[in-house]
């Protein structure tokens, strides 16, 4: 069995790393629209010396009605090699804003099987800031080995989110905003009502993100999860607008030591694209 990794690295400890041959950096940015940024062009501009780009919305299934959905394991082993990224490596996801669309990666990466990958803690915002190594352009290494085996157990589909209603057996909790969740304020994807599953909490994923783009330390971040009235000693499942920023609540609960979390790949633009989900509004 590969060595444990863990979930995040600071950008000294990348730095130290970064030219041992196990190591291979996956620069994961992605935005959301009203953002105004291009991340493949912010890539070829400058990125850490020895990235390659992991792009969400590609390496994703493109068939589906909703963005970035988990793809098949045969789509996610082609295009993962391709990228010169292998079975053994220890990959460290980051992005351009510190820990944004990162955390999507490296949980995508554990749905996929591989648990050798860490979140680089505040991201390409922290290490240009601190003035480390960059690069240009489009690099890519050469084709490695790489096999994609799906775990199922930190996936969970509509079908489930809608048994778990009834059951309660997981707590979900939701990353959106406040006014997201209780339906006070619009979703950014036109055609969509706001508001919440029903049964679920709120915890805004920015609150758990420090100024500098790391993440909040254990007491900071356990103090969160408990005035969202999250019960840390049962499952939960992670759920947001399309499964980006869940991930973040993903990658918080892991880090806390936490053993059963799933996260709803579907999320909000699933949900709400079904007239028959049931959609519950105002606070908890």
């Amino acid at each position: 069995m590969p060595h444990s990794v863990p979930h995040l690295v600071s950008t000294d400890w990348l730095a130290e790393h970064l030219d041992a041959p196990d190591i291979k950096v996956v620069d994961g940015s992605w935005y959301m629209p009203a953002m105004g940024r291009n991340p493949k062009e912010e890539f070829a501009r400058q990125h850490i010396p020895g990235a390659v780009f992991f792009d969400l919305d590609g390496i994703s299934d493109t068939d589906s009605l909703y963005p970035h959905m988990l793809p098949s394991p045969e789509k996610f082993s082609s295009r993962i090699k391709a990228l010169g990224v292998g079975d053994g490596h220890h990959i460290i996801a980051y992005d351009g804003a510190g820990i944004f669309s990162a955390a999507r990666i490296w949980w995508t990466f554990r749905a996929m099987g591989h648990e050798r990958v860490s979140v680089l803690d505040g991201g390409f915002k922290k290490w240009v800031h601190e003035t480390r190594p960059v690069e240009q352009g489009i690099s890519q290494g050469s084709e490695r080995h790489y096999t994609a085996r799906v775990n199922n157990f930190i996936v969970r589909d509509k079908n489930a989110m809608r048994a778990n209603i009834e059951t309660k057996r997981e707590q979900v909790l939701d990353a959106r905003s406040h006014g997201r969740f209780d339906g006070s304020a619009p979703e950014p994807r036109a055609g969509l009502s706001s508001g919440h599953i029903p049964g679920s909490l709120s915890l805004p994923f920015d609150l758990l993100i420090n100024e500098d783009g790391t993440l909040k330390d254990e007491t900071d971040l356990r103090a969160h999860f408990e005035a969202a009235g999250v019960d840390l000693a049962r499952p939960i499942t992670t759920t947001c607008g399309s499964g980006v920023t869940a991930a973040i609540l993903y990658l918080a609960l892991t880090s806390l030591g936490h053993q059963s979390v799933a996260l709803y790949d579907g999320s909000w633009t699933e949900w709400a694209s079904d007239p028959e989900s049931p959609i519950a509004t105002g606070s908890v």
